[in-house]
């Protein structure tokens, strides 16, 4: 066997693999998949990936016609079993049916799916203010057993400050999202979740049901026009911009990951005020709920303001509750005895931070 031979051969078809790739780039590119996030684009699209479609096949070429006939073989035996074996087998599709969608053809959402499941696989960017939307959201809670439609009403009351659609607008939005099944709904928990032009930042509001809230949806996943029907404990509804699609999707896909988590229905169901049900959907290495009291490593805190406090780097108090009110702290709120600090910042940060006060 001739080594050079051989090497030619592996060398071509590592450059055909990366010519698809590109082309794989610019398909995914065109296809405008709000889903599609992305850690690293390349520069100078599309001229860079057209460079890296048409190289391969002139350092192919320059390699000898041995080469390049294998390389088209391979090309040619793919295209002949996909066309007379596959193509009648295949119900998956991607990419490039966004794009023909664009063209006035077809859309295919199972790509999408897809995507989102990897969002929640690679979790929050460090610039996404999950936390910070958390802290601030609006809690409804309700004692007995409730309707979505009235949730919706009360979320969409207190979303309408933030916009300038009313309160009925918003309602009928998140109804209709609901109906035509843009609402997820598992785990006993419902996303209901809309994309407002006019927003600054994200906002959400979380509703708690004690005795359940019934629910009627749409399951996208199944073939049927009938709704179905559900109790669940827990409802966010997340509002966020328009100009940022994926950040939007990658809050959804957390909060979707949290409520699956062991242990998350229990908390959230024992929390007994708006600051302990917050906390049990911030994750417990990005926060801390500190009870200042005497005799601790935390009295050191006692009768001092926020501005005078060195807490590690990267660490906020977004919320403190005193006598059973919550307070939004500002730096000249002076910390008493038995305040209880919600304190929220990056996993490192917080680890210095409880070395130091737990």
């Amino acid at each position: 066997l001739d080594p050079i031979g051989i090497a030619k051969l592996a060398s071509s078809f590592q450059l055909l693999v990366f010519a698809f790739i590109c082309l794989a780039v610019i398909i995914i590119r065109e296809s405008k998949i709000e889903a599609y996030d992305p850690g690293f684009k390349s520069p100078f699209y599309p001229w860079l990936h057209l460079l890296g479609i048409i190289l391969p096949f002139v350092l192919i070429y320059e390699m000898g016609i041995f080469p390049l006939l294998f390389s088209l073989g391979l090309i040619a035996v793919g295209a002949a079993w996909y066309w007379y074996y596959a193509r009648n087998k295949v119900v998956r599709t991607g990419a490039i049916y966004h794009l023909f969608e664009r063209l006035g053809r077809l859309r295919f959402d199972g790509l999408d799916t897809e995507l989102r499941g990897i969002l929640k696989e690679k979790g929050l960017r460090e610039s996404d203010p999950f936390d910070d939307i958390v802290t601030r959201s609006f809690v409804i809670d309700y004692k007995e057993k409730e309707v979505f439609e009235t949730a919706v009403r009360k979320a969409s009351e207190w979303i309408s400050q933030f916009v300038e659609y009313t309160p009925s607008e918003i309602e009928k939005m998140f109804l209709d999202g609901t109906r035509m099944g843009a609402t997820p709904v598992t785990h006993g928990i419902a996303l209901p979740h809309l994309r407002l032009a006019g927003l600054d930042h994200a906002e959400l509001a979380l509703a708690r049901g004690r005795q359940g809230i019934h629910i009627k949806f749409k399951d996208p996943l199944k073939d049927q026009n009938d709704e179905e029907e559900a109790d669940v404990s827990a409802i966010f509804f997340l509002v966020s911009p328009q100009k940022d699609p994926t950040q939007h999707l990658r809050i959804l896909a957390q909060i979707a990951g949290r409520v699956e988590e062991d242990g998350f229905a229990e908390e959230w169901q024992s929390a007994n005020n708006e600051q302990e049900l917050k906390e049990a959907v911030v994750h417990e290495d990005r926060l801390l709920s500190l009870l200042v009291e005497r005799d601790s490593p935390s009295d050191v805190l006692i009768d001092k303001a926020l501005k005078d406090i060195r807490f590690p780097e990267g660490c906020l108090v977004a919320i403190l509750r005193r006598q059973g009110q919550t307070i939004v702290p500002k730096g000249s709120t002076v910390i008493l005895e038995g305040d209880r600090l919600t304190i929220i910042g990056d996993p490192q940060s917080m680890t210095e931070l409880k070395k130091d006060y737990e």
